[in-house]
């Protein structure tokens, strides 16, 4: 193995048995002392930053993408944000569920506990660092990180900063490292250190995603690709449609809760795509419909088969025009990734049996995808949205970096 994934193992295992005793209030020290610590320093995360997106744009690099990689004073700011919400969430490790007498006198509970060594793999978030540092720190784990070429600059500021508060508070700075070594021959040498990382969880594209999960020997968390629609059905309020499309499209392109295709009941198609068309113009959207789309909508392209499955992350969306709700279900749970629905109606029945049969982590009834966060879901940070079923799904917020551990009293007992 690497000599330098080898050491950082090693630390992380020593640190993990430390990790395990730090009270509530030590860990709350910590995350206050890094969030203000990230907005004091400012000036080097931004220079640092530069870097990485000078290097970007010489790259060529999607300009929904760039923005991504790009940090601002109102972004470090919100790092920081959220590593106060940290503060003030309650801390679970410890939490004692489900303690039941047995008739033979055993006391039986479960008691919640960190997962202990936590691997993240991401591409080009430098806020992905901060958040990851945090949820796993207030969960008293350890986390190693592997962070992309793109974002090395940036991601080591960070780290720099947080461990720089850690050794200022007393705490092993082993909390937090960062594997600078970027190449794809050492995130494949870190997938199979299942001896000393616990969980691995990948944050990026399909293409990252599906290399760890097929590479890995450490168990996976699965944060997958967001192809997510939403529905416009034939009762809904137009004008509330178009503002939710808009921000679910617009806002962000470049986050895995954006609207990437749109399906509008055949009813309303005349009143509602014109509209629709215009204001996705003004917005530089690049529509890509099927032929009842198309005639409505001035300036769009011909949609093919591979848009219905495809996650953009840029300026551009797909739409489909259905005539039922269960053509709209049907069609969702064919082409998504199991991340994020949502459906615009009036109709009672409608909405409920959307909520029942669509299969994905979040479900929205008349509220725009771009919700499916942690911070707004009230969990401050989050680690990633998981699509998967096993542990956790959906934004992963505290409890998610979690276990738990019987824990058995007894007064003497043997068993017959």
């Amino acid at each position: 193995m690497n000599k330098m994934l080898l050491e950082l193992g090693i630390n992380a295992k020593e640190a993990e048995n430390t990790m395990r005793t730090i009270t509530t209030d030590q860990k709350n020290q910590v995350l206050a002392a890094v969030a203000g610590h990230l907005v004091e320093s400012t000036d080097k995360l931004l220079e640092a930053n530069a870097v990485d997106v000078a290097n970007a744009k010489q790259n060529h690099m999607p300009e929904g993408l760039v923005d991504r990689l790009m940090l601002s004073p109102e972004r470090i700011e919100g790092m920081a944000e959220g590593l106060r919400q940290l503060v003030a969430l309650e801390d679970p490790i410890g939490e004692i569920t489900g303690m039941k007498k047995r008739p033979n006198g055993l006391l039986i509970g479960q008691k919640r506990v960190p997962l202990g060594v936590v691997g993240i793999i991401y591409e080009a978030r430098p806020d992905v660092t901060a958040d990851a540092f945090g949820l796993c720190f207030k969960t008293g784990n350890v986390v190693i990180l592997k962070g992309g070429s793109d974002a090395i600059h940036s991601n080591a500021a960070i780290v720099d900063c947080t461990r720089e508060s850690l050794k200022a508070c007393g705490v092993t700075e082993i909390a937090i490292q960062l594997i600078a070594d970027t190449s794809r021959e050492t995130a494949a040498e870190f997938m199979k250190m299942n001896e000393y990382v616990d969980v691995l969880i990948p944050r990026g594209g399909k293409g990252l995603i599906k290399a760890v999960v097929n590479q890995s020997t450490i168990p996976v968390i699965e944060t997958g690709t967001g192809n997510c629609h939403i529905y416009v059905d034939e009762s809904a309020d137009l004008d509330m449609a178009v503002n939710i499309i808009l921000n679910a499209k617009t806002q962000r392109v470049d986050v895995c809760n954006a609207c990437e295709s749109l399906l509008v009941h055949g009813n309303i198609k005349e009143k509602l795509l014109p509209v629709l068309a215009k204001k996705l113009k003004e917005k530089h959207v690049e529509m890509r419909a099927d032929k009842e789309a198309h005639e409505l909508m001035p300036g769009s392209v011909d949609a093919t088969e591979e848009d219905w499955g495809t996650e953009y992350l840029d300026y551009i969306l797909s739409i489909k025009v259905v005539y039922s709700v269960d053509e709209a279900i049907a069609h969702i749970n064919r082409y998504n990734t199991g991340h994020s629905e949502a459906i615009i109606t009036n109709d009672y029945t409608n909405a409920q049996k959307f909520l029942d049969e669509v299969d994905a982590a979040a479900v929205y009834v008349n509220a725009s995808t771009r919700f499916t966060d942690g911070f707004e879901f009230g969990y401050g940070a989050e680690i990633g949205i998981s699509t998967q079923k096993l542990h956790a799904r959906g934004p992963m917020g505290l409890l998610a970096l979690t276990t738990t551990k019987y824990i058995i009293y007894g007064n003497g007992q043997i068993r017959q």
